[in-house]
């Protein structure tokens, strides 16, 4: 057997060759989803993605002779650190075949380059912000997974385990029938609850307009509903248009509810958009030359819904705010035939996001972050 070997990875060719492992290491896993390989692209261009601002990153693969073998990328994320107080190291985008001395090896080279930065603890999947996928699945592997989060094999956490790494913690994803109708008290409510805060929902406007008028609002309501989840590091204005640039030309209006208080800022949100699962597997994460045509039929068939963001600005929770924007995306989804829905995964903990447990839903993936000290 040729000897391992785990090599940073420079050059434009083996960034290409870092992209291409997954397809690889999954080409007969029938669950996994390919990430969209355009975004890929501009989430590792320090010119293009403006965490590099206060992030730092190296890119690792392992190799038995010409053979890749394993990836991983470990991320500094340097504002993050002073917010929360950590000297910790990040590792993302880890795949690798079942074999633990490779999966130690890249964990081993991420450690290292954390310890040369003094760093006291490694910590992962994370990405550079929480806007990247984040969150090892641990259950769930018979679901499938939407498109924005990471897919792994049973035998990924088992490696993790085995290296002594600890849950620092959990996230859970619900899924929820699209289709069930909201009760007229909800909706009686919920008119209560709008008359009361005189909230109001946006409507009546092209996605455009929305995203020029309401884009950056709703990414402070983010910057704010999300500051005391872990590890979140707030948006700045080159971040969110950033990401208002990467999102908003897929976004439906139908599937999605802004709420907006007297002074025209974003107090509560939901953001959904129709499964792009099944239509990434089959252009295989590209756009061209025609993979653009299964991505287009995916957003136009409602049958199966990923959520993407829902949140409530912290003075605005308790007051059943949250109840307003998915009862009026259900809406949408039943009037265009929606049957099933799969919810983002949401931090086990962050109990004041947890509107599902009142419809009928169930936990159906499960998703962890492991710390070990280094």
């Amino acid at each position: 057997m040729n000897d391992l070997i785990v090599k940073e990875v420079t050059t434009s060719k083996e960034l290409k060759r870092f992209f291409k492992f997954p397809y690889e290491l999954f080409k007969n896993d029938k669950m996994w989803v390919p990430s969209l390989l355009i975004d890929e692209k501009t989430t590792f261009n320090k010119k293009k993605n403006p965490s590099f601002e206060f992030c730092d990153c190296k890119i690792f693969m392992a190799f038995r002779g010409n053979k890749a073998v394993g990836r991983i990328v470990g991320i500094i994320n340097k504002k993050a650190n002073i917010i929360w107080k950590e000297n910790r190291v990040r590792f993302g985008w880890f795949d690798f075949i079942d074999d633990k001395e490779v999966s130690k090896a890249l964990l081993d080279a991420v450690i290292e380059w954390g310890k040369e930065n003094k760093m006291k603890e490694i910590v992962g999947p994370m990405g550079f912000t929480d806007m990247d996928k984040e969150g090892m699945m641990v259950e769930g592997f018979e679901v499938d997974c939407p498109m924005s989060c990471y897919y792994n094999t049973s035998y990924y956490p088992e490696h993790m385990d085995y290296f002594s790494y600890k849950n620092e913690v959990d996230w859970i994803q619900y899924q929820i029938p699209a289709n069930q109708p909201v009760p007229d008290k909800v909706h009686r409510i919920n008119e209560m609850i709008r008359n009361k805060y005189s909230l109001k929902i946006v409507q009546d406007m092209k996605m455009s307009e929305i995203a020029k008028r309401y884009g950056s609002k709703l990414f402070d309501s983010i910057n704010e509903s999300f500051s005391h989840l872990f590890g979140y590091v707030p948006l700045n204005e080159r971040q969110k248009q950033f990401y208002i640039n990467q999102y908003f030309p897929f976004l439906d209006k139908r599937l999605i509810c802004l709420i907006v208080d007297s002074n025209d800022d974003v107090v509560a949100f939901g953001v959904s958009l129709p499964s792009l699962s099944k239509a990434l597997r089959k252009c295989k994460g590209k756009l061209f030359p025609f993979g653009w045509i299964h991505l287009l039929k995916a957003l136009r068939n409602f049958e199966n819904i990923d959520l993407y963001l829902n949140g409530v600005r912290p003075e605005w929770q308790n007051k059943g705010i949250h109840s307003i924007y998915y009862a009026e995306m259900n809406k949408s989804y039943i009037a265009l035939g929606a049957k099933m829905a799969i919810a983002n995964p949401q931090l086990e903990t962050n109990k004041a996001a947890n509107i599902w447990e009142k419809y009928d839903s169930r936990v159906a993936i499960r998703r962890r972050a492991y710390i070990k000290s280094i």
